[in-house]
């Protein structure tokens, strides 16, 4: 009795064993890009893309999915696994404009392999102050990262990459831990550097990233009236208009004496 026991207990563990070696082979991931576009405004575009390897028994049910309607994230998480997930998140206002793109597959090594995009924007990832005039300078917010979570806080993935790429006209101020690229950017103080990346295993619990922009006089004296607009609405062009017939009078009432 005790045998047939064992045996029935021998039986579920291999078929448990089988059954998550069959899921893992499935569906890996090979690769994943995450990239942060940043905005002025504080707002930033994220972009992330994974190169899957789906095994070849799996490629009919990897395509009956592609094809189906309204397959939401937590559906293709569960058939993906763990790494389809968004890795930049303010969790107080979460993220607006998703955009979810599963990609055709190619034939890959003895399997198949396809690119799964999302894209999506999120609020308040970075903070400004205004320092000088037309001069602000911006702080990361690195409270939005959703990396992995490791015993020294989070960090990237194995065969992980992330790229920052900065607003026009940015200056590096501050930053941990040094960029893998551009090699060498910090013997120059990082000037000139539209864009930084980090690969897989870079510690990310101590993120630090600030950068300054010197705004041009023209666009302080655009951002002055559109201020002047959004308060008064369309009573800003009759003060405008005043404002030039009172130049206009006083300009003839002086000439006139």
């Amino acid at each position: 009795m005790i045998k047939q026991y064992m045996a029935i207990v021998v039986s579920i563990m291999l078929f448990i064993i089988l059954a998550s070696h069959t899921t893992s082979a499935a569906y890996k991931t090979l690769n994943m890009n995450t990239t942060i576009t940043l905005n002025n405004n504080t707002t930033a575009q994220v972009k992330e893309v994974l190169d899957i390897y789906v095994s070849s028994e799996f490629y009919k049910q990897y395509e009956n999915e592609r094809l189906a309607l309204n397959l939401s994230l937590s559906q293709w998480q569960s058939l993906i696994g763990s790494g389809l997930v968004q890795h930049v998140m303010n969790t107080q206002y979460g993220v607006y404009n998703f955009k979810f793109l599963p990609g055709p597959l190619s034939k890959y090594k003895n399997g198949y392999m396809a690119k799964i995009l999302m894209s999506y924007s999120v609020k308040n990832v970075t903070f400004y102050k205004n320092t000088a005039p037309r001069k602000f300078v911006y702080t990361f917010n690195n409270k939005v990262f959703n990396f992995k979570h490791a015993a020294s806080g989070e960090v990237l993935s194995n065969h992980t990459t992330l790229t920052i790429i900065l607003p026009k006209n940015a200056h590096i101020v501050d930053i941990y831990p040094a960029p893998e690229l551009p090699v060498g950017a910090f013997t120059n103080g990082y000037s000139n550097v539209t864009s930084i990346s980090w690969n897989s295993g870079e510690p990310l619990a101590s993120f630090k990233l600030k950068f300054s922009i010197t705004e041009s006089l023209q666009n302080e004296v655009g951002k002055f009236f559109s201020g002047v607009y959004k308060f008064f609405g369309v009573f800003t062009y009759l003060i405008i208009a005043a404002v030039i017939l009172l130049f206009i009078l006083y300009t003839y009432l002086k000439a006139s004496r």
